[in-house]
């Protein structure tokens, strides 16, 4: 990955986790800064996923990598938060 793409990465991961909070049912008790910085994480591991089976590169919208990475966001996002109402 390149630096402009790394950059990229975390600007779209921005995007992902507030989409990734979205798609989930109910409210999430986690913090924004928690749900954008689970997007960064899941933009970056879709990424490198989407490299690995091979769809990281078609022509147009990368559909399916955005799914993967909104499917990393949402399940970021719901295991943190059930973590976090079972500490509290």
């Amino acid at each position: 990955m390149e630096v402009t793409g790394f950059f990229t990465a975390i600007i779209i991961g921005l995007i992902i986790g507030a989409l990734g909070r979205l798609v989930l049912p109910g409210k999430q008790r986690i913090s924004i800064w928690l749900t954008l910085g689970i997007g960064v994480l899941a933009a970056i591991l879709g990424t490198f996923l989407a490299a690995a089976i091979g769809v990281d590169d078609t022509r147009g919208i990368d559909w399916i990598e955005l799914a993967i990475q909104v499917a990393l966001a949402a399940g970021g996002v719901a295991l943190v938060a059930g973590y976090s109402s079972r500490r509290h």
